[in-house]
Formats: C-alpha cells, sequence, structure tokens
C-alpha cells in the first residue's frame, strides 16, 4: 500500500509549533521594506528607485550578519539537545554581543561611505539624493536590527518561536504608523520613512534584550561580555559569513544590472525583489524549524530522528514552494497597483512577478535544504555550495547586461539569471544531503 506523502506524520506536530510563528515573525520583516515601498512609491518614481539602492545596500548590511541569527539557533540548539542549558544561554548572549560591536563598527564605517557606496551602482542625480538620504538615516538602526537577529536566534535554538513572532508583528505595526505620521503627517518625505523603521528597530531591539536578560537571570548565567564566547562566535560564523557574502554578491549584481536597464525597471525590480524576500521567508519558515529541530536532534545524538525531520520538511517546503507560485499568479495585476501609480512599472513588476513565481517550488526545497545544514552546524559546506552557485549565476547576469534589452524582456531575463542560480544551489545542497557527512552529534560540532 502506498502511504499518502502528506497524510500526518510523527514530526509535523514539532515541525508547526516551531515554523507557524516563525512564519509570523518572517513575515513581519520584510514588511518594512513593503511598507516603505508602498508609501514612497507614491512620492514618486525616483524616490521609490532610491529606496531600491538603499535597500540592497541595507540588505547586504544585515544579511552579512544574518549569522547572528542562524549560527546562534544552532549553537543554542545543540546545547540545549545535550541537556545544557546554562550553556546554551552563555552562547545567545556571546552572539547578542557580538550583534552590539558588528552594528556599531557597521555604523561608523557606513556613515562617511554613503555617497561612493549609492554611486557604485549608478544612479542619476534624482535618484542617487533619495537613496543616499534613505541609507544615511537607516544606518542608525543597524545596530537594532542585529541585536534583534541574534536574540531572535537565542530564542529560536530554545525552541521558543513565539515571543519573536509578538515583537515582529508589534514592530511593523510601529512601523506602518510612524512612516505615515512622518511622511504624510509631517511631511519628512523618504527620510521620515527611514526615520519610522528606525524607531521601531529601536523599540524591537529593547524588548528582545529584556526577555533575553530575565531569561539569564533564571538560570543564573551573568550577561556581561565574555571576550573568549564572542569570539568564538565569530568564529563559527565565518562560513555563513562567506556563504552569505557570495550571495549578495549575486543579488547586488541582479540591482546594477536592473539599473542599468532603465529608471522604471529598477523600480519595479525593487518592489519585484522585496516581495521575492517576502516568499522567500515565508518559505524559510520551515527552515527556521529545521534549524531549531535538526539542532535539538544532533546535539541529543539521534541521527535518525534528524533525517526523518529532514525528509518531512522538504516535503513542506516544495508543497508551500508550489502554493505560493500560485497565489502571486492570481493577485500579481492587482497587487501591481498597490505600489505605484505609474502604468509602465506596474506591467514590468507583473512580468517579473511571473517569472519569480515559477520559482517558488525550488525555492522551497532549496530554503529547507539550506536550514537544515545551518541547524547541523554545516558551514563549510554551505560557504563552498553558495560560492559555487554565484560562480555559475555571474555569466547569466553579465549575458543580460550586455544584451542591455529594455522592458518586459529585459526584466523577465534578469530574473531568468536569478533561476540559474536557484537551480545551481539546489544541486549542490542535495547532494549534501543525501550523504551522512554532515550529521556531527554532540553538544558542540
Amino acid at each position: 500500500m502506498i502511504r499518502h506523502p502528506f497524510r500526518r506524520h510523527p514530526a509535523d506536530g514539532e515541525i508547526w509549533r516551531l515554523a507557524l510563528p516563525a512564519l509570523g515573525a518572517l513575515v513581519a520583516e520584510p514588511l518594512f521594506l513593503l511598507t516603505d515601498a508602498a508609501i514612497i512609491g507614491h512620492l514618486g518614481t525616483p524616490e521609490l528607485a532610491g529606496l531600491g539602492i538603499a535597500s540592497a545596500v541595507l540588505g547586504t548590511l544585515v544579511n552579512v550578519s544574518i549569522f547572528l541569527a542562524y549560527g546562534t539557533t544552532a549553537a543554542v540548539a545543540r546545547r540545549l539537545g545535550a541537556g545544557d542549558q546554562a550553556g546554551a544561554l552563555r552562547s545567545g548572549i556571546d552572539g547578542c554581543w557580538l550583534a552590539v560591536l558588528i552594528g556599531a563598527a557597521t555604523l561608523a564605517a557606513g556613515w562617511p561611505l554613503t555617497p561612493w557606496v549609492v554611486s557604485l551602482f549608478g544612479p542619476g542625480e534624482d535618484v542617487a539624493g533619495h537613496a543616499e538620504t534613505y541609507l544615511r538615516i537607516s544606518l542608525l538602526g543597524i545596530p537594532s536590527m542585529l541585536l534583534v537577529l541574534a536574540a531572535t536566534g537565542v530564542l529560536r535554538g530554545l525552541q521558543d518561536t513565539r515571543t519573536p513572532l509578538y515583537v515582529a508583528v508589534t514592530g511593523a505595526v510601529a512601523n506602518v504608523l510612524l512612516n505615515v505620521v512622518l511622511v504624510y503627517g509631517l511631511d519628512l518625505g523618504i527620510g521620515g520613512s527611514a526615520l519610522g523603521t528606525v524607531l521601531a528597530q529601536a523599540g524591537m531591539a529593547a524588548v528582545f534584550v529584556r526577555v533575553v536578560v530575565r531569561g539569564a537571570r533564571r538560570a543564573g548565567v551573568g550577561i556581561g561580555p565574555d571576550a573568549r564566547g564572542v569570539a568564538q562566535s565569530f568564529g563559527a560564523g565565518v562560513p555563513l559569513i562567506v556563504r552569505t557574502v557570495a550571495m549578495r554578491v549575486a543579488l547586488i549584481v541582479i540591482t546594477v544590472v536592473a539599473a542599468g536597464l532603465g529608471t522604471a525597471e529598477l523600480a519595479a525590480h525593487q518592489v519585484a525583489f522585496t516581495t521575492w524576500t517576502l516568499l522567500a521567508l515565508i518559505l524559510d519558515a520551515v527552515a527556521i524549524a529545521a534549524q531549531a529541530l535538526v539542532g535539538r536532534a544532533l546535539g541529543a545524538g539521534d541521527v535518525d530522528g534528524a533525517r526523518a525531520i529532514t525528509r518531512r520538511m522538504v516535503q513542506w517546503g516544495v508543497l508551500a514552494g508550489f502554493a505560493l507560485a500560485l497565489l502571486l499568479l492570481v493577485v500579481g495585476n492587482g497587487y501591481a497597483r498597490l505600489f505605484t501609480p505609474d502604468a509602465e512599472v506596474r506591467s514590468l513588476l507583473f512580468a517579473a512577478l511571473v517569472v519569480a513565481a515559477a520559482m517558488q517550488p525550488v525555492a522551497g526545497w532549496v530554503f529547507v535544504l539550506d536550514g537544515v545544514l545551518i541547524g547541523a552546524g554545516d558551514g563549510r559546506y554551505l560557504a563552498w555550495a553558495s560560492v559555487l552557485s554565484v560562480a555559475a549565476f555571474l555569466p547569466a547576469a553579465w549575458a543580460v547586461a550586455v544584451a542591455d534589452v529594455p522592458g518586459q524582456a529585459g526584466l523577465m531575463w534578469l530574473w531568468g539569471a536569478i533561476g540559474v542560480w536557484m537551480l545551481v544551489r539546489l544541486v549542490t545542497l542535495a547532494l549534501r544531503e543525501r550523504q551522512d557527512t554532515w550529521m556531527v552529534t554532540g553538544a558542540v560540532r
């Protein structure tokens, strides 16, 4: 008798206990940028294009530090699985201190370099001015955002995805209200949108700090910085930094190519890319559960459990990808109208969304496997696989840039290059998952 692949599985309860709250929190994160895009888009196309450039830079700064969440989740979950809750909290606190240090350094370096960084994208003067304004103000929120990443990783590793959900939703609502008041009420323009987001991020960081400190005190764990622990957290995160830097290189190249196609194409790409990020984070909800559950299982020495959880989550990831693809195709035209009154930009945006929809099932598979290997602490392989996938993508992006085809065709070819990237990622991760090398057990990998 053939067993239906989506009949209830023993792991489903734990997967969705973690994944559903994680989904809410993950969706709330890109809502910051989607809110800004919707509000700024009605200020004008140059403002929206400027946001596209600033968002690419900010996304790079934050995502290079995503190991603060991912690495912390894996480390905390492993120690929790091994029965060492105090050690789990100590690892998490070290990650939070590392976030503060990286955030302060990023702000100090990024502020004076803002005009030069924006100029690398080659925008027109009107677009460049808006991009610089948004980026300078947004840099003030980087320390808070990185601290939010690290603290979220602590709680996920402790198998708590509900608290990050509550904080993220509250922050997203506050961001909307602040943006409306500052942009329209006080007429601060694109700078008001950036300021509203900074204030919302600072509030989220304050709440997370309180939660983590309270948990540490209950467990009798000190909250002061430990130089050795902070250094170990950074060392463990280096492979994930390499992985993320390679991915961000690809995303920056995509933005540069879009800018070369024209202002309308860049504006449409910005909304399409932010939407892609939203969909990726929806799919990443299962990957977050993978990080926590696989890390805990391997910490406890349960290799069979880690394998069973992985296979089940892959099934859910692919199914979710098909569902998102269908949803995107159904709502695409109406969705585009939310962001701009410009008919040309709307047409370009829908064309990009069609290609993005076709990639969602593959993306669901890729993101789950990525989460599994992160939870296992298999950072070195992930770094190698990421570099290889980007190396395969760059010639495809270069071909689009050289062809210089404007309009829908050019933008669709650009998003097709993203498809090449995703397929290579799938091959490299699927080959690794079939092996047993990544399943190292114990509290520390």
